[in-house]
């Protein structure tokens, strides 16, 4: 018989699924090992991240579905409305139900009694498994969310791991930690900051006119008017919403395309979640290229100053997260020479691009973000490596 954690990885197997994006819980300890073992897994640093890498590898082709602690939920919701829902883009969530079954962390307990009237009103389909019995309606979970295209949720009591005798978790061995841990870091980094003399249209126009069979993920907002303006390709992929994400899609995407892919990211969106970088530069896909299109600005929301204008180098941001391949221009002659340097040396790469703040008046996009996902997602099929 097999322990409710084995069970676990049972239907994930059956059921298709080809990446596991996942946050622990203490409750899933001796789940979350097998999980290492038996699938492609991409440990993340926060919950709404995997929103964004997980809708990207769909797009691509894949299976992902998320494991988490509850709380989780709370930072995912609006990447779930904006671009799950809204693209009709599939995303089975399994978390750990903190809150609801002898809690002992009070913190735990104001959002995990509430999250299944929070998920009914935000119209997101949920599960209730608070019964070992129950760990079968998981196959039902994951076939729901792909069937209908749409996040489904599996809130799972702590209940179900109460009797297990899995022990994964004392299996797999913990780290080593030495009582005194010394570490030293030392580091000085300076960049020239170049003058702008380019509109973010400018950039993004100069990067698309070199673009083949290259795929985009372009911020939401003004940069996708202007990309679908200067070059609509079936290829691109327009955000519509979710704030924060146009990297972690990206990132997603180029994990399960051989293709190249370029995300038009800006300034505004980069400091939103700065984790997206962490993430991309652990894994880093050689196939993908973050255009850091930075004017000082949130442009679409009436030019109100961001935190790079004065206090942070996103450059050297991205080489402390890791990310070793970078340029800054500030030029459309330099952009388009670097850019094809990047995409020639097949390894993971981002261009910070300094420009004036300012849009053109570039009409709506007219596409509904269902269409141009399904228009998105059908091109990538349809030209695979």
């Amino acid at each position: 018989m097999l322990n409710p954690e084995e069970e676990v990885i049972t239907l994930m197997k059956k059921a298709g699924i080809d990446l596991v994006a996942t946050l622990p819980c203490d409750r899933i300890k001796n789940l979350l090992p097998l999980v290492s073992k038996n699938f492609p897994e991409i440990k993340m640093t926060r919950e709404e991240n995997g929103v964004g890498i997980c809708a990207g590898f769909y797009l691509a082709g894949g299976k992902p579905l998320m494991l988490i602690q509850s709380t989780g939920l709370g930072n995912m919701i609006n990447a779930l409305e904006s671009l799950n829902v809204t693209c009709k883009i599939p995303l089975p969530v399994l978390t750990s139900w903190r809150g609801v079954y002898k809690e002992a962390i009070e913190a735990q307990v104001p959002l995990g009694v509430h999250l299944p009237a929070i998920l009914e009103g935000a119209g997101l389909a949920y599960t209730i498994i608070d019964e070992v019995e129950k760990l079968h309606q998981i196959e039902n979970v994951i076939s729901d969310a792909f069937e209908n295209s749409r996040p489904h949720i599996a809130l799972i009591s702590p209940k179900v791991w109460e009797a297990s005798e899995c022990c994964a978790w004392q299996g797999a061995g913990m780290p080593e930690k030495p009582e005194v841990m010394e570490r030293t870091c030392s580091i000085f980094l300076k960049k020239e900051v170049l003058k702008p003399v380019m509109l973010r249209n400018d950039a993004i126009c100069a990067i698309a006119s070199e673009l083949d069979d290259e795929v985009t993920v372009t911020n939401l907002g003004v940069p996708c008017k202007e990309l679908y303006a200067c070059k609509d390709r079936d290829l691109n992929f327009y955000m519509f919403g979710s704030m924060g994400l146009v990297s972690s899609i990206g990132m997603g995407i180029a994990l399960r395309s051989e293709k190249t892919v370029v995300a038009f990211d800006g300034d505004g969106s980069l400091l939103m979640n700065p984790n997206a970088l962490l993430e991309i530069a652990k894994e880093s896909p050689k196939n993908l290229i973050i255009i850091a299109l930075d004017n000082g600005a949130y442009g679409s929301t009436g030019s109100q100053e961001t935190c790079a204008l004065r206090y942070i180098d996103l450059e050297i941001f991205a080489n402390a997260c890791g990310i070793t391949n970078t340029a800054k221009v500030n030029a459309r002659e330099e952009l388009i020479k670097i850019f094809k340097k990047f995409r020639d040396m097949k390894e993971l790469a981002l261009i910070h691009v300094i420009l004036k703040p300012g849009n053109t008046n570039a009409p709506n996009i007219p596409l509904s973000p269902e269409g141009a996902a399904k228009r998105f997602k059908e091109a990538l099929e349809a030209k695979k490596n």
